[in-house]
């Protein structure tokens, strides 16, 4: 990679920001399509978002990725907000168009690509939907477009009602939300078609937990937990061990950031190439599974 006065600089910023597989995965993609782009972690304390942000604008960064805590918080700082991402109420994408600062949310982009390039289309489909938190709020969104029926399950029932209640007057689906409970999964679970997990439970170091009980499994369900790190999560396992379909976190990642990278350079990103190098770095380290 080189680097002269004309290159453009993206990154992306949170707290914290050191485990991200983003930089990676960008100048990766950056390297296959010969563009003169590079791409950095910044971390960025809560107390220090809009100083950040107007100095990504002074410094004429070229586009931010945004991750946790800063996905809300970032919005009243940009001139622009795309109506999808202003819908959803977060931005996990900055694009610096001539000096103007506008924001994207491409994670439930992300997600539904990652269902359907894996042969799972939620069109005519009931999606069961575990969390109603940033990337949850971002999914559900792009689900109700397309799913015949949605239903959002959160341990804070308020929030998945009220989400739904907010895109039942976008959308003439079927969509609920309730609270999390082993009766209302096992009811809801029945006639489901796809299970998606927008919670951070299995994360590492917790990764023997899952909010799904084996039992409540099947074969014809499509299981995707948005989480990476393990690659494979205790509720992946046990969808596999019934012959459910999986479709693991890496997926999601790689085609929110193709998204991402699209808004950034107008080419079409090598997703397999950033998805093959986000599983290399992960492999590298000893402290995934």
């Amino acid at each position: 990679m080189k680097i002269s006065g004309k290159t453009r600089v993206c990154g992306i910023i949170g707290d914290p920001v050191e485990h991200s597989l983003s930089p990676v995965m960008h100048n990766a993609a950056f390297e296959e399509l010969n563009l003169d782009f590079v791409y950095v972690a910044f971390r960025v304390r809560r107390e220090e978002l809009g100083e950040a942000i107007i100095g990504a604008r002074s410094l004429n960064l070229h586009g931010l990725n945004v991750t946790m805590p800063h996905k809300n918080a970032a919005m009243k700082y940009l001139d622009e907000i795309d109506s999808t991402a202003r819908s959803i109420g977060a931005v996990n994408t900055i694009l610096n168009k001539e000096g103007r600062l506008i924001g994207y949310n491409t994670d439930g982009i992300g997600a539904l690509k990652a269902l359907k390039e894996n042969g799972i289309t939620p069109k005519g489909k009931k999606l069961l939907l575990l969390g109603a938190g940033g990337a949850g709020k971002a999914i559900a969104f792009h689900a109700a477009q397309e799913a015949e029926e949605l239903v959002i399950l959160n341990r804070t029932p308020q929030k998945a009602k009220k989400l739904a209640e907010a895109l039942r007057k976008e959308s003439n689906k079927k969509i609920n939300g309730n609270a999390f409970s082993i009766e209302i999964m096992k009811k809801e679970l029945r006639d489901a078609d796809i299970l998606v997990n927008a919670t951070s439970v299995g994360m590492h170091p917790d990764v023997n937990q899952s909010l799904v009980s084996p039992s409540l499994l099947k074969p014809d369900l499509c299981v995707m937990d948005i989480i990476y790190n393990p690659l494979e999560t205790k509720l992946a396992k046990d969808a596999k061990a019934v012959g459910a379909k999986v479709v693991p976190g890496i997926e999601m990642l790689a085609y929110q950031g193709a998204a991402s990278f699209k808004i950034w350079t107008n080419h079409p990103a090598p997703v397999k190439v950033m998805k093959q190098t986000a599983l290399n770095k992960l492999s590298e380290s000893g402290v995934y599974y």
